[in-house]
């Protein structure tokens, strides 16, 4: 009698084997896949072993650097003066070496040190014949390396941490390592130590619009907030934000808040708060993000109102904005039925992902594997997991350079608005983390129209309500000329917007606000799709906050006239901000 196991039975064994395996990786290398970073120095090394003439430049250019390293040890008269008036790509142009202590010997040799190697490792990543993703994935890695051997993180190789130590009499190591130990208990669920500044929270200083919470389901709450104008324009403008974030990055401080500033211009606004999901969503669907957050919320606002909808998407929330948008469309179009939409609006947000900026660095087959499994086995993907991800992308200033601040000079932790509400991370459950990962950042199917919804492909293309982006200048997970694609994704004019600023400053930009400045131009339907460098240089200039702009843009597409308004009434879900955005994980 055959008591060998199944083809299935060994092959299901071996894939939960796998899992397992991948995941206990995951958690030893910060969520990055060995796989993934193998091929990247695989890909450097071999091209590098065929290349004799880069390793003779790679060997004199370390060389020369090497030397005029050892040049700079012997102190001279001439340190105080070059203290004084630095060169310009000396050490006192970045950032971590920019106290005056920094250009006395022999911590001036530690800083260019540093800086050598890493001029020395740019030139040797730009290998002829490596793959664009492999000396991403190269930079990224040296860097982090670099990162974290400056000598700036170092108390006894840090001049400014000693001299500080020094006159503190040991008073900022002490505060500094209370900073440290708070931080480990806040990693782990505990309350901080030491008492610090009033905190900030929903209710408590932030998201404090007044308005309602009109429905609730499994995954969002939608909250209306009460107007303060007389009268209303009657299109109403619905805003869905990243699942990725609490949805108060748009309600912040009173003085910052893009809703109540929407309220007071005479607008009805709504909003969606997501519910911070736990495991027993580890099967909701990207789908289900796009019905339950975006299509029926939509419902309900047209239930409310009666009149089509201003709709507008920040972040992931606009990716998900665009594939209702889409889905309607073609739904309308073949029932021949009234539009729901009176326009989109897409903050900071991708529909083509075949350019994801920084954040591609971390994606390919490989690194969403691992990542697949480290998600199947919890149920999701931790907020801390998330932010993590975003740090190492800019470790020296988000990481390093933070910690050295805090814990080596022993200075307040600052906090404000936006710090705040960054801390409040989310979870995304592991199937949809997933969908979002393979369909869009590896397939980029919504952009090439394989996407499908409900079992039916989207195509952007259907989209003929009038569209207005917004891309911003710094943004890196959503870089501005990726957002700039969706020119050549909808049929139907597009006015973009290009603000300073980055992903989250350059939206939460406030009129008033000092320095701010964008740039704005329509396409119209039919016209010629220019290319983002071409925009950038013809696009005229304004001065101010790009809300003002977008405000009268959804004015100018509104076709009512104004109506009464009307004041909200208690509802039986609560006042704003509502419970979902109170749901925190201790992770």
């Amino acid at each position: 009698m055959n008591h060998l196991p199944s083809s299935t039975s060994l092959h299901q064994a071996a894939d939960a084997l796998d899992h397992l395996a991948h995941a206990a990786l995951a958690r030893g290398s910060a969520g990055l896949s060995p796989v993934s970073m193998g091929r990247a120095w695989t890909d450097w090394a071999l091209n590098l072993a065929v290349s004799p003439g880069t390793q003779a430049r790679l060997f004199t250019e370390a060389q020369t650097l090497g030397l005029g390293w050892l040049g700079g040890l012997r102190p001279t008269a001439q340190d105080s003066a070059d203290a004084a008036t630095p060169a310009p790509h000396s050490a006192a142009h970045d950032a971590r070496f920019a106290d005056p202590a920094w250009s006395a010997w022999p911590w001036n040799a530690l800083a260019t040190a540093n800086l050598a190697c890493e001029r020395w490792w740019q030139s040797a990543i730009a290998l002829r014949g490596m793959e664009p993703h492999a000396r991403e994935q190269l930079q990224f890695l040296t860097q982090q390396g670099l990162n974290m051997a400056s000598p700036s993180n170092s108390l006894l190789l840090n001049p400014q941490a000693l001299r500080k130590a020094a006159d503190t009499h040991g008073q900022s190591l002490a505060t500094g390592l209370g900073h440290a130990v708070d931080a480990w208990r806040e990693r782990h669920g505990l309350a901080p130590l030491q008492a610090g500044a009033e905190t900030l929270a929903p209710g408590q200083g932030l998201a404090t619009t007044p308005g309602q919470v009109v429905m609730r389901n499994d995954l969002v709450e939608l909250i209306r907030y009460q107007p303060t104008t007389a009268q209303v324009l009657a299109e109403p403008v619905l805003i869905i934000p990243s699942c990725i974030m609490k949805y108060y990055i748009l309600d912040l401080s009173p003085h910052n808040s893009m809703v109540r500033w929407l309220v007071a211009q005479g607008h009805t606004v709504y909003i969606v708060s997501w519910r911070n999901p736990d495991e027993n969503d580890a099967l909701l669907t990207l789908d289900d993000y796009v019905r339950l957050g975006v299509l029926d919320a939509l419902a309900q606002v047209q239930t409310d109102t009666q009149q089509p909808v201003h709709l507008a998407g920040y972040c992931l929330g606009g990716t998900f904005t665009a594939i209702a948008a889409a889905a309607l469309a073609h739904q309308e179009a073949a029932m021949d039925a009234p539009a729901a939409l009176a326009s989109l609006t897409l903050m900071a947000a991708e529909t083509d992902f075949s350019e994801p900026g920084e954040m591609g660095v971390l994606i390919d087959a490989a690194q969403v594997a691992m990542l697949e499994s480290m998600t199947a086995e919890q149920g999701f993907l931790t907020g801390r997991q998330m932010a993590g991800s975003f740090q190492l992308l800019h470790s020296r200033e988000l990481v390093w350079q933070e910690r050295t601040r805090s814990v080596l000079l022993g200075e307040p932790t600052f906090s404000n608005d936006l710090m705040a509400w960054n801390a409040d991370v989310t979870r995304l459950p592991a199937v949809m983390h997933s969908q979002y990962l393979r369909s869009m950042y590896l397939g980029n199917d919504l952009a090439l129209g394989r996407y499908s919804f409900d079992g039916q492909l989207v195509s952007l293309h259907d989209i003929s309500v009038p569209v207005f982006v917004v891309g911003t200048v710094k943004d890196h997970v959503s870089p501005w000329r990726s957002v700039f694609k969706i020119h050549r994704l909808v049929d139907t004019d597009v006015t973009f917007v290009l603000t300073n600023g980055g992903h989250n400053a350059g939206i939460v930009s406030e009129p008033g606000h000092a320095g701010r400045h964008y740039q704005i131009h329509t396409t119209a339907h039919g016209q010629h799709r220019p290319h983002p460098d071409d925009w950038a240089h013809s696009a005229p200039r304004r001065e101010g906050s790009w809300w003002q702009a977008w405000s009268g843009w959804l004015q100018t597409h509104s076709a009512g006239e104004p109506v009464a308004a009307q004041p909200l009434a208690e509802t039986a879900w609560g006042a704003a901000p509502g419970q979902y955005v109170m749901l925190r994980h201790g992770d």
